[in-house]
This record gives structure tokens, C-alpha cells and sequence, in this order.
């Protein structure tokens, strides 16, 4: 199902994120065939009127790239539009496996490898950060992830433009790709802490930072992954509709509290950083944490009834997920 959200709406979302500590705010969606560029600036700056310290970590390549055609500008002149409207750094996603064989049959309707690639570099090139993925678990083989993290790993050594690396699973049980074609149902366990480590030899010394997904892997897993290469557990999250909607089970928040125990469960020291990978702070002392916050309440995680399944004239449906 597709849904849109109003400005208050998007607006009422910050403002609970803010009330419980939030320093981010990460927006993505799909291709709305009724907006334009002018949408993805207006939600900017409406955030930033209330919200003018908040960082905005938004916009895939793929919506970069629709927003772009609509624009008439350069695609640099377009990312800098965004950038004085309050945009502060760009998601790495919609890359799924960066091999147009593999995009054609995955995500057939999204942005070939090329297109991807000079979406990120420009975006480097004018200041921005970006995060860097690969989903795996579908359809790939060995050869497509090696090809993925090398390709990833020269783009950083020529822009040094990533902040992070972050392997997504994919989650299987409701998602069209598994149901309607011969996808493999997931990564193994000893996929996900094999890609982590290899990740982490892989990308090294330029992407210096390996991010496990919690709400793919599940807290336990993720804990593994720290002791196998990964040194970023992610976020607190509040909201995380993309994983649930495909079956995940893991949840979509946890409280700050919870990742530092994990965390110090395996015999780490938590530490705190903004979206940038500025240390804000270390937790070397568990008795001076600080209070817990009560948990995001789960308000709307389906969105309002409305623009339901309608797609643009001629737009065959979207297969895949980000």
C-alpha cells in the first residue's frame, strides 16, 4: 500500500522525535508521480522553520535523481538547491546490489548502477556526506557483493565522501520480490556475520566505520557483528516502516539505554555520535547514565488512508525494497 503525509503530520513526527532527544531526522520515500523538486524543498524548509538545529538526513539516489529530472537544474546545482533549503546529508540507499544484471530483475523501475554512482559522487563533490549500502540475501551471488564493496571502496578513495558502511539483509516474508520470484528467502546468520567481516577487511582504510542493522539482524545478532568487524550499532530508531512492511520483527525503537547495555554486554564502551561521527559522548561509567526517555509512541506507522495504490499512468509496480 502507498500512502502520503502532510507537512503537520511529517511536522508532528519531529516534534516527538525532538521531545525524546532526537538529533536527526531521516526522511525517505517513494516516487510520487503528482510532486516535483519543489516537494522535497518544501519539506525541508518546513522542518528547518521549526526545527532549525535539527540535522536532516534525506532523500535517496532515487529520489534525487526524480526530483533532479523535474528540476531543469544541473544535478550539483540541484543538490546545492537542497542543501541551502536545510538538507544535511544524503542516505546511500537505493543502491540494493550496484550490477545492472541483478538491478534489472530486483528493481527493474529504480536507477541503473551508472546513474547511482553519479548521484553519490556529485553529491561528495558539492560537501555532501552520504552512508554507503548493499542489500544481499535475494538474488546475488558471491562475485556481485565482492564487485558492490570494491566499487564502494574506490569511490571513497577518490571522494572520501562516506561516513559509514551499512549491510542490509533482506527481509523476505511479505516482500513481492520473494513471493513473486524465485528470490532466496533472506541471509543466514553466518551470511550476515560473514559480510560484516569482510566488509570490514574489504573497505578498509577508507571506510572506517561498518554499521549493523538491529531492527534486520535483531539485537542479538548485531551484538556478534560488533565482535566480528562492526563498530556502530545504529540508531535508537522511533518509526522504521521500510523493514517492518517486508516482515521484520525486530521492532522499530530502542531505547538509548538498551543499545548501551547490549553494547557493554559484549564488552565494548558505548559512545554517542551525530550524524557526522562527531563524538557528542562516551559512556565509560554505567552509574552516570543518563535518565531513560519512555519509548516514540507508534502513532500512524501505516500512514493516512489516502493516495493508496494509485501509480503513475503507465508505471508498472515497484519491485524491491530499500
Amino acid at each position: 500500500d502507498s500512502f502520503d503525509r502532510s507537512m503537520e503530520e511529517i511536522l508532528e513526527k519531529c516534534r516527538d522525535a525532538v521531545s525524546r532527544g532526537a538529533t536527526e531526522v531521516c526522511i525517505q520515500g517513494g516516487i510520487h508521480p503528482a510532486k516535483d523538486h519543489r516537494h522535497y524543498q518544501e519539506i525541508l524548509l518546513t522542518i528547518k522553520r521549526e526545527f532549525p538545529d535539527l540535522h536532516i538526513h534525506a532523500y535517496s539516489p532515487e529520489e534525487i535523481d526524480w526530483g533532479h529530472r523535474k528540476s531543469g537544474m544541473t544535478l550539483a546545482d540541484y543538490l546545492v538547491w537542497l542543501r541551502d533549503a536545510g538538507l544535511g546529508t544524503i542516505p546511500g540507499t537505493a543502491a540494493e546490489i550496484l550490477d545492472d544484471e541483478v538491478r534489472k530483475v530486483l528493481s527493474p523501475n529504480k536507477i541503473r548502477r551508472d546513474r547511482w554512482i553519479e548521484i553519490i559522487t556529485t553529491a561528495h563533490r558539492v560537501g555532501f556526506r552520504t552512508t554507503a549500502t548493499l542489500m544481499y540475501g535475494h538474488l546475488e551471488e558471491p562475485r556481485h557483493v565482492a564487485e558492490h564493496l570494491l566499487l564502494l571502496r574506490e569511490i571513497q578513495k577518490q571522494t572520501g565522501g562516506f561516513t559509514e558502511f551499512v549491510p542490509l539483509g533482506f527481509i523476505h516474508e511479505l516482500n513481492r520480490l520473494y513471493q513473486k520470484m524465485d528470490a532466496r528467502p533472506g541471509s543466514t546468520m553466518a551470511e550476515d556475520l560473514r559480510l560484516v567481516a569482510v566488509a570490514r577487511l574489504a573497505l578498509r582504510p577508507w571506510i572506517t566505520s561498518v554499521q549493523v542493522s538491529w531492527v534486520k539482524m535483531g539485537p542479538k545478532l548485531a551484538q556478534m557483528g560488533l565482535l566480528g568487524g562492526a563498530n556502530d550499532f545504529g540508531g535508537t530508531l522511533m518509526e522504521e516502516s521500510i523493514s517492518r512492511e517486508s516482515g521484520s520483527s525486530h521492532g522499530e525503537n530502542l531505547p538509548a539505554e538498551e543499545i548501551r547495555r547490549l553494547v557493554r554486554e559484549v564488552g565494548r564502551i558505548p559512545v554517542e555520535r551525530d550524524t557526522s561521527y562527531r563524538i557528542l559522548r562516551r559512556f565509560d561509567d554505567p552509574s552516570l547514565d543518563p535518565q531513560s526517555l519512555e519509548p516514540a509512541t507508534h502513532r500512524d506507522l501505516h500512514g493516512p488512508e489516502r493516495w493508496r495504490g494509485e501509480r503513475a499512468p503507465h508505471e508498472p509496480p515497484r519491485v524491491g525494497a530499500r
